[in-house]
């Protein structure tokens, strides 16, 4: 049996922040997430995250099966797995200790750590990395691949800052060596806390052969602390998903211009041009075309469709099969169909567009009186002039045309011609007259 402990209790002061260092997000994800979601897709029974009071859980939680503890008081990493250990007793088997602010972490990271545990199947295990600026992390003092103890940075001598062997903060202990050992921390250190890494050396003063491995993936180890830490995180993140997209058969035309969410799923054969951003909840079906600086999010685009340039689909839009979404349309709670185009300077809100309909430049549908948004339904091969406003509730029906510049207020019957503006006027010679009297009144001034 292994459970997961993910500590989230620090108070992340460096953030600058009235929102806790965790729930910051990477991609669209808080970074707490991101490592309990990992912890939810190995075989793990029970996932647990130890959190400070001040740390709303329904947040942490956000619908995952998985379990609170409480951290009172800010007394260290000791105090935090001691917390997370009191809601397990008497449960036996392995504790996987993970931070809550690595959200780059990935199984593979882990593997080595499980791997581990085949040879040595009640020894604690430490997960090491080499990094090339060691910065504050904990120093392993160690002999082949058994633990001394680890030395936190601010209590290491020159001698131990020296090491480049660095604690992962990631650990794999059995449950009864933590109980035994977890009330014997002191806080006699240069930090005045209940270190964690202070298990490993009383576990070897009590005769136990702590053992440490080596992950091939540091820099998804790397500890988020402040802002520019964070920026650094989000970049690795989205050169990671920006490979996956292109090898599983994505061309991104520039790909360092292109950011993805962490749940953007896009089908074979999409081209995404430069400055494209992919908000949560973005489906692409695949075989369809994004122009540069589109914004999409909770959206769907089905095969074959073209977006953009300057496009921005919001909540709810579905944009149907080689349909045709244009430089500056806007689109929200709407659907496109089949080969439906609206290609300039339009908004859509709480519409149903139907097959091959053309929407023409400057449409709105004016679905909002304030207190209300209502439906504008659009029918198959119905064309819209340009400049029209169309007034929810509306029906304009298969076939029907709306005359450019109307505003239409009640419904367009079947193959009808929707014409709502009033007469034109002809004054003649009156720019004349006007252009004069202008200019006289400027010379007088």
């Amino acid at each position: 049996m292994t459970i997961a402990l993910i500590l989230a209790a620090g108070m992340g002061t460096r953030m600058n922040s009235t929102l806790p260092k965790v729930l910051h997000p990477v991609g669209g994800k808080a970074m707490v997430h991101h490592v309990i979601d990992l912890a939810l897709s190995m075989d793990i029974e029970r996932v647990i995250v130890v959190a400070s009071p001040y740390l709303d859980s329904e947040k942490v939680i956000a619908g995952r099966p998985i379990e609170m503890a409480i951290q009172s008081q800010p007394l260290g990493t000791g105090d935090a797995v001691r917390a997370g250990l009191a809601k397990l007793d008497p449960v036996d088997g392995d504790i996987l200790i993970l931070s809550g602010d690595v959200p780059l972490i990935e199984f593979d990271t882990l593997a080595p750590l499980f791997e581990k545990r085949k040879e040595c199947p009640n020894d604690p295990i430490v997960l090491a990395m080499r990094v090339n600026d060691p910065r504050q992390y904990g120093r392993l003092v160690t002999q082949d691949d058994r633990v001394d103890r680890i030395v936190e940075y601010k209590d290491a001598s020159p001698e131990h800052r020296a090491i480049t062997l660095c604690n992962a903060g990631v650990y794999l202990i059995p449950a009864s060596v933590l109980r035994v050992i977890l009330p014997q921390l002191t806080a006699q250190n240069a930090a005045g806390e209940l270190y964690l890494t202070d298990v490993i050396g009383l576990a070897k003063a009590q005769g136990l052969t702590p053992r440490y491995v080596e992950t091939p993936y540091p820099e998804t180890l790397n500890g988020i602390n402040n802002r520019a830490e964070l920026a650094q995180a989000v970049k690795i993140m989205q050169e990671r998903w920006r490979h996956r997209m292109m090898i599983n058969g994505t061309t991104l035309i520039d790909p360092s211009s292109v950011f993805f969410s962490y749940d953007t799923l896009i089908g074979k054969d999409t081209v995404i041009h430069p400055n494209v951003t992919f908000g949560p909840g973005v489906v692409i079906e695949g075989d369809a075309t994004i122009y540069p600086f589109c914004h999409l999010e909770k959206c769907i685009i089905k095969a074959g469709a073209k977006i953009g340039p300057f496009a921005h689909l919001r909540t709810g839009s579905v944009i149907g099969e080689e349909a045709v979404v244009g430089n500056f349309v806007e689109i929200k709670d709407t659907t496109l169909g089949y080969k439906a185009k609206a290609k300039h300077l339009s908004y859509l809100g709480n519409a149903q567009i139907g097959d091959r309909a053309n929407i023409g430049a400057g449409t709105i549908t004016c679905n909002y009186d304030g207190f209300n948004k209502s439906p504008t339904q659009i029918g198959n091969d119905a064309f819209i002039g340009s400049n029209t406003s169309l007034v929810a509730p509306l029906h304009v029906s298969e076939g029907a045309i709306v005359a450019a510049g109307s505003v239409i207020t009640d419904n367009v019957p079947e193959d009808s011609l929707g014409i709502a503006r009033q007469q034109q006027t002809n004054k003649t010679g009156w720019a004349k007259k006007f252009r004069t009297a202008a200019l006289e009144l400027k010379s007088l001034k």
